[in-house]
Order: C-alpha cells, then structure tokens, then sequence
C-alpha cells in the first residue's frame, strides 16, 4: 500500500486496484465449485457462534434491550454488504467482544440518567454511532490508513496472539461460570441445587473438551492412516461444524430425572417474539434525545472510532500477511470508508455494528490457502501422470505442468502470475541422475505426490463468493434460533478454545516461545520441519531476549483488559509500539552504531598512526574480503546444486554445509598467513 495523506487520494488508489480485478473475485469462487463450501462452512461456524455468545451476553447486560438477534442481524448485513461492495473480501466481519463491551458501559450510562433511561437507550447509542461513523469518515479520507505500513510484524503477532488469549479466557470464563447460578434465575430451581450444579459444571468440562479434542484432531484428517481419500478430506473440510452437531446430540443423552436445565443451553427470544424487532425503528426516537446528551455522545464515539480504525485495519493486515503472496492489492482506506458507513446504518437500525474481527479474518484466509493448494495439487497430481504415461521426459514434463499452473490462476491484467520457480530447478537436478534432459522419466525418478507437495507455494483463492455465502448463513440463524437454542453453552466455551488454539499456528512468536522451552539437544527437530528463517540466521540468545520483551509486553497488554472500561483500549498500547520504534529505539540504535563504530575506529587509528600503515593495512583488508566474498559464492552455488529434497534431509544439509563453511574459512587464514593473500 502507498502511503499517501492527501485526501481522497488513497480512496480512490484502492478503488482503482480493486474494480481491476472485481469480476475475477466473483469468477474464481465459482470455478472452484462445491469445494467452496468447506472454506465457507468452516468461517461461518467461526463467525457465528461467537457472535451468539456476545449476543447472550448483551442480553443479561442490557436487561434483553440487545440479544443474540441484534447481534447476528448485524453480522449479517455488514458481512453480506462487504462481501459485495468491500474492497478486501478476505476480510470477516462481525460484533467483536469490545463492541460487546463498550455497549454494557453505555446502557449502564444510560439507565442511571432518568433523562435517557432504558427507553432511550438505542436512540442514544444511535447518535454514538453517527459521531463514530463521522470520525471514521475524516479518518479515510485524510489517509490515516497509511500509518499501517509503520505496524510491523511484532505489533500484529503481539495483537493476534492477545486475541487468542482472550478468546481462551472466554472459554475458561464459560466453563468456570457453568458451576454458578446464572444472574436474573430463580435460585429455589431444582438445578440450581449444589449437587445438580456441579453435575452441571462436570458434564460442561466433558462437552466442551469433547468439542475441543475432537475438532483439533479432524483438522488434521488429510494425514490420518485410516479411511479413504474423500472421507479423510471430507472429514478435515467438515469435521468441526460435524463435531458441533455430534456433542449436541450427545448433550441429549441424560434423561429421567435429570432437570430441564442440565446441561444449560442458549437463551435468546425468537426474532418474531413480541419486542424482538422493535428496535429497528429506533431511527424516529433519535430528536426525543436531549441535546446535552447528543453532544456528549462524542466522547464514547470517539473510544469506538479509534478502536474500529485499529481492529479493522489490523484484522485486514493480519488476512493478507506476506506468507500468503497475495496477488491482489489491499483496501484499507476505502474499507475504512465503507465501515463508517455500516456503522452509522447500524446505528440507525438500532442494532450494535460489526468490524473486522480477529482471528476470523486470518483463519478465513488460512482456509481459502488450503483450497488453493487442494486445487492446485489435484490438477497438476493429474498432469504429471499423464505425461509419464506418455514416456515425457523431465523437460516435457516441466513444461506440461508449468502450463498446467498457469492454466490455474487468474492474472491480472497489470500482473503476471509467477509460476513453480523451484519446478525448474528441481527438473535440472533430477536430470543429472539420467545425463539426458530428453530421457524418459518415470515415478522412481520424479516422485509425483511428494515432488509437488514440496514444491506447491503458498497461495490464497482470492475471491468473494466464500464471505458472501457465510454473511448469508449468518442471516439465517436468525430464523434458525429456536434450533440454535438447542445447542448447550458448553459446546460454545469448547468451541472458544478451539478458536483460539486454531489461530497459533503461523503466528511467529507462538513458534519462538515454543522455541524457548524446547531442550537445546532437541532443537535440531525444528530444522527438520518447516520453520521460519530467523532460526538458522539470528543466534538463540538473541531471539530469547526479543521473545522475552515481547511476552512481558503482551503480559502488560492482557492486564489491561481486565480494567473496566478502560480495558477496551488495550490497541492504544499496541499502536504505541510504531512510535516507539521509529522515534526511540531508531535513534538510539542509530547512536550505539556510530558510537561502536568510532571506538574501533579510534583503536584501530592508534594501532596504526602512519597514513601509509593504514593504507597498506586497509588495501589487505579489503583483498582479503573479496576473497571471502568469491569462497562465499562458490559456497552458495554449492549449496544450490543440493539437491535437498531428493538426497539429503535438513539435518545433515546443515552439518554439511557448517563443514565447508569452516574449512573454507581455514582455507582463508592459510592463505593469509602464506602470504597468497597481501
């Protein structure tokens, strides 16, 4: 993204880059056919049963004002409308937590002043939105987006991985509150009893991690052992909305004398229940707000705006990091517009507004990579063996398949798509086991399934169709709520955890702290498997000590969320790390350097005080590097004709490689000492 803060100027960039490729974004969702579905299906269950959760919650702190209706009604037409007119369709949208919470503070407010009071309460909040949605306007139009690009890797793990633990706490909140008596209940309840409470906690903890285990282990069903080919894919596809249903059915099984209320389920009016819909009327209660009150609705606004500008700005950066290589451009500014707009509608509709939410958004991008690859896989899987049924050789084989990958993609018309660089390579050293690049190939030379598995990059199906299709199941659980009553809270705190346990793989400093408590003897396994370069380039004192200044400041970040209202604005902290990095830590690294520098210059000047010494000193020196730098690329030559994959695991290539290094750095100082080198 270019940052720019001229107006309209960075609105009018993403409107040009996003209209280029807008028919594409729907074409490539329906090429992919029903294989859409297991993406979609896998968002909309993430999407919505948080949503029902924070839609319970609104309920018991607003005396039923706002309820799970409310919530999923906004989820659904801000993600149905973004889904059509958004720029970025990777990006989910929803009621997030602090929404959630900011709403509690303000009907509080609200109920206390016989001005406003619980009638008035919407109408108020409505005027909260039309301020929020004005800042949010000036704030995408001035280009505020662009400070983006200053949020660097650390701040967005720091911010993903707090979301993760919040989402844990939830869970563990859940479960801990499943032994209480809920707030607003009647306590004489046989269920209420302390037998039938713990009874009630105990069968809560087997549900939840019954949803929890068995969610985590179907992800994972492409690898099994078991099973065939469709039933292993269609159970990672489907496997978590299938255990959803399975630990409902199983919610159902004690009966007798068991009490109603064991195991406890959602509780939620039904959207055609007697005021149920009348808030969407709120509009023409607005003017009946007091003046006083329609100006101080400034200040909770201006809460909400720089926490919407920050989670939804975040949460589209996190949907489309480097590792996925998107192809199409971002959409900050111009989305940032669009949710001003969806703001104030919501507002005016009466229900509480959606953003972007994390760790939807990233997990949503996650899955679409999964049906590109699949895609991706089967299409080339099925050209490479019909090239060796016809006796190809390696060269025909490489173009057939490279044919084959382009056929696959959507270019845009101002960017080319970028093949399997790696298939080349891999192609010529296959050829020096065969001497011949026009010999015939067959499987015990090119292995097909393991070739392409190793050489598939990271791409993301980019398209619309999957967001429209979950803003649309989203809009029928509103229908659907006398069945999704029926689903019991327990399964919504195991479904929590499995959210946030989802969303750690990928995030770098879940991998580093996990590096941290891994045994130094064994610490050569993660070389062996796919892991991040900083591994093999930055030594381990050093990622410890970043690490640990990363874990002690999302410490300070997670504490702040459990104070009251103030808690709201832990991203505060979060976006005081660009300052601090660009303005502190810059000039002070910039001033240790010069000071370093100057020092061993300084010694270096009173070792040799003659101009002619240390002319004579420096001419060697820098022979002597040119020297290093001509070993060094033969190095890295020799380590690009490895072939890796074929020959040599991670492990050995890196003892190898660490014994040539060393013995031509041996080879550097003989040379010196012999006098080769003056």
């Amino acid at each position: 993204m270019e940052e720019t803060f001229v107006p309209f100027e960075g609105i009018k960039n993403d409107l040009k880059g996003r209209l280029m490729c807008y028919k594409q974004d729907w074409t490539g969702g329906f090429k992919a056919g029903f294989r859409i579905l297991a993406p979609t299906t896998y968002i909309f269950f993430a999407s919505a049963i948080p949503v029902i959760s924070f839609g319970e919650q609104l309920e018991r702190n607003t005396d039923g004002v706002l309820t799970a209706v409310q919530t999923l009604a906004s989820t659904a037409i801000c993600g149905f409308i973004h889904s059509v007119v958004g720029g970025q369709p990777l990006l989910i949208l929803g009621v997030a937590e602090p929404t959630v919470i900011m709403y509690t503070f303000m009907f509080n407010f609200a109920k206390a002043r016989p001005e406003l009071g619980r009638d008035l309460f919407l109408a108020w909040s409505g005027w909260v939105c039309v301020w929020t949605a004005l800042m949010l306007f000036v704030m995408a139009i001035c280009g505020a987006c662009s400070i983006i690009n200053r949020f660097t890797r650390v701040a967005g793990e720091l911010f993903g991985l707090l979301i993760a633990m919040l989402f844990m706490q939830q869970a563990i909140k859940g479960l801990v509150d499943e032994f209480r008596i809920p707030e607003r209940e009647n306590q004489k309840l046989m269920e209420f009893l302390p037998s039938w409470r713990f009874a009630n906690g105990m069968f809560a903890l087997v549900l939840s991690f019954g949803l929890l285990l068995t969610g985590l282990r179907s992800r994972k069903a492409r690898s099994w052992r078991y099973g065939t080919g469709w039933l292993r894919s269609l159970i990672a596809d489907y496997g978590v909305p299938l255990m959803v249903l399975v630990w409902t059915g199983v919610s159902y099984i004690p009966s007798g004398d068991v009490p109603k209320g064991i195991p406890r389920r959602l509780l939620s009016p039904n959207p055609w229940s007697p005021g149920a819909y009348g808030n969407w009327t709120v509009a023409k209660e607005m003017l009946d707000v007091p003046v006083v009150y329609i100006i101080g609705a400034f200040i909770p606004a201006s809460m909400i705006a720089v926490l919407y500008y920050f989670d939804h700005s975040v949460a589209s950066q996190l949907a489309q990091q480097k590792e996925f290589n998107l192809r199409k451009p971002s959409s900050y500014h111009y989305d940032l517009l669009l949710l001003g707009f969806l703001t104030l509608m919501c507002g005016l509709l009466g229900v509480p507004p959606s953003n972007g939410v994390i760790p939807q958004s990233p997990m949503h991008t996650k899955s679409l990579a999964t049906l590109k690859y699949q895609l991706l896989r089967n299409r080339l899987v099925a050209t490479a063996r019909k090239s060796i049924k016809t006796n190809a050789s390696l060269g025909q084989l490489y173009n057939n398949m490279q044919e084959a990958y382009h056929h696959m993609q959507t270019p845009l018309v101002y960017q080319q798509p970028q093949g399997l660089k790696e298939l080349k390579e891999s192609t010529i050293q296959a050829t020096t086991f065969t001497g011949n690049l026009n010999a015939p190939v067959d499987e015990t030379l090119f292995d097909i399934e393991k070739e392409i598995d190793d050489l598939l990059p990271v791409e993301v199906k980019e398209q619309r169709v999957s967001n429209f299709l979950q803003s649309t199941m989203v809009g029928g659980c509103v229908a659907a709520m006398p069945i999704l009553k029926m689903i019991p809270t327990s399964v919504l705190w195991g479904y929590f955890a499995f959210m946030a346990i989802e969303s750690l793989p990928g995030n770098q400093f879940w991998e580093r702290i996990l590096l941290l408590f891994t045994a130094p003897s064994r610490r050569f396994k993660v070389l062996e498997d796919y892991h991040a370069t900083f591994v093999e380039t930055v030594p381990f004192k050093t990622i410890a000590m970043f690490t640990i200044f990363q874990t002690v400041y999302l410490l300070i970040c997670f504490g702040l969320t459990w104070i009251p209202i103030a808690g709201v604005m832990f991203p505060l902290m979060i976006m005081f790390l660009i300052p601090v990095r660009q303005y502190i830590l810059l000039d002070s690294s910039k001033e240790l350097i010069f000071r370093t520098w100057t020092q061993q210059s300084m010694k270096k000047l009173q070792l040799y005080p003659s101009i002619s010494q240390w002319k004579r000193r420096l001419d060697r020196q820098l022979r002597i590097q040119e020297t290093q730098r001509f070993l060094m690329r033969l190095l890295h030559e020799a380590e690009e004709s490895l072939d890796t994959r074929v020959v040599l695991r991670s492990r050995v290539r890196v003892r190898l490689l660490s014994i040539i290094g060393v013995c031509l750095k041996c080879l550097v100082h003989e040379w010196v000492n012999s006098g080769l080198v003056r």
